[in-house]
């Protein structure tokens, strides 16, 4: 019998727990988070609700319940070395220590690492401390420009020049609320072109690649607004994207792989978990946005809905080393994933209210959500997900669009999001670029 806790109560925790729930490897299942998940609560034999920061609380509950496998969700307890308190008492985990995921929680750290490896995935760049040269360095780059915060900010750290920033004035005032917080940034050259993501399952050595994705992170639809933490996500059953030729896939495969033997090079800690690129294709290639240190919140959905292999045996290879490149097989389907969230999210969302959905309904993913008298209530954050998956990406849309629509609350989702006008106009403007 193998017990294995569960860090998170999101939606990725959701598609992670119903993985192992499915798991031929006889098991029991535990969860440890803040809030108490309800589709995750009914496949579990145990669950601690305590602040993901309360480390120690987690740590002891892992060895009163004899736990063999930590799976860690969100980013925040890998930042805060939860990793490290649960390997220094004996427990395996599937996530990185914390000196390997300040590839997420650095973007200093990050960019380091890839000019180390792959620099030609950089943009022109710089890392501040004030606002002294920050004008200069941004007219070098002619305005066009991305700031970036130097920590997590829940994916709402960065501000586009033209998008988010309508003038340098503007960059600036944001600049000094980032240096006002105590904090350091970066200011990048702005890349143009489509967003993709690739996640690997990384053993410390081998990296085994996902199907792509790509995010919406706007919050409304026609890609306008302010960013969030996703509001949903699409794969193709080839596992690239429209825009993406085969060179360019590998070439971003090479990239994680890369990153994975540059961390070890640079740390001397292996990276042991999930290795998440955000990448750029561009007129001038593939670039890199951003790596994550964990699965990512919708893309999760996305990959583990298509995972044929058993989840609990992949984790097994992760934390045992042996991890090939082959050792996980998915589904030749299309998927697409939509976000209900609750009115005013972003910035000021509504909290507290009760939505009415299918709990057992295997398409739908609770989210920020907490169980209250037999009741789901909104927490604040994105509130559920829907996943479609088909051979054909539409279909899929339509049966995640009918899903959605069926939650009911003070919620509003992208309609948009895998849609053939949508997916068209990301091709169009991909064939302008590269013209």
């Amino acid at each position: 019998m193998k017990n294995v806790l569960v860090v998170g109560s999101g939606a990725r925790e959701v598609a992670v727990s119903r993985k192992i729930s499915e798991s031929k490897v006889e098991h029991a299942l535990f969860c440890a988070s803040s809030e108490k998940n309800p589709q995750i609560e009914s496949l579990c034999s145990g669950y601690l609700v305590c602040p993901l920061s309360h480390i120690k609380n987690i740590c002891e509950y892992a060895l009163l319940k004899k736990i063999d496998l930590v799976f860690i969700g969100p980013e925040n307890p890998l930042a805060d070395g939860i990793v490290n308190e649960l390997e220094a008492v004996g427990i395996s985990c599937v996530g990185p220590k914390k000196e390997v995921a300040m590839i997420e929680t650095s973007k200093s750290f990050a960019r380091d690492i890839i000019e180390n490896c792959a620099p030609e995935k950089n943009p022109a760049k710089r890392s501040f401390k004030s606002l002294s040269g920050v004008e200069s360095f941004i007219n070098e780059l002619n305005g066009e420009y991305v700031i970036k915060y130097d920590g997590l900010m829940g994916g709402k750290g960065v501000k586009i020049s033209g998008e988010h920033l309508p003038s340098i004035k503007d960059g600036l005032k944001y600049a000094q609320s980032l240096v006002d917080m105590g904090g350091s940034f970066l200011v990048e050259e702005k890349l143009v072109g489509e967003e993709f993501s690739l996640m690997s399952f990384v053993d410390g050595k081998t990296c085994c690649h996902m199907p792509i994705v790509q995010d919406h992170k706007r919050a409304f639809e026609g890609d306008v607004g302010p960013n969030t933490g996703g509001m949903g996500t699409y794969s193709f059953a080839n596992h690239s994207l429209p825009f993406l030729k085969n060179r360019e896939v590998l070439d971003a495969q090479k990239t994680n792989e890369l990153v994975a033997k540059q961390l070890l090079k640079k740390t001397g800690v292996p990276f042991v978990g999930v290795l998440y690129g955000g990448f750029m294709l561009t007129q001038r290639g593939v670039k890199v946005i951003e790596y994550n240190a964990r699965l990512g919140d919708p893309e999760a959905m996305n990959v583990l809905c298509l995972m044929k292999t058993d989840f609990l045996k992949v984790c097994d290879q992760i934390i045992g080393g042996s991890l090939s490149k082959n050792s996980v097989e998915f589904e030749e389907l299309s998927t697409v994933c939509k976000y209900a969230v609750p009115n005013g999210y972003p910035n000021k969302p509504a909290k507290g209210f009760v939505i009415d959905c299918k709990i057992k309904d295997l398409d739908v993913y609770l989210a920020s959500v907490n169980s209250s008298d037999g009741q789901v209530v909104a927490c604040g954050s994105r509130t559920a997900a829907a996943i479609g998956k088909d051979k054909n990406v539409f279909v899929a849309e339509k049966f995640a669009e009918r899903k959605i629509s069926s939650i009911g609350g003070d919620l509003f989702h992208r309609k948009d999001i895998g849609t053939k006008e949508l997916i068209s106009r990301r091709i169009d403007r991909m064939e302008k670029i590269l013209r």
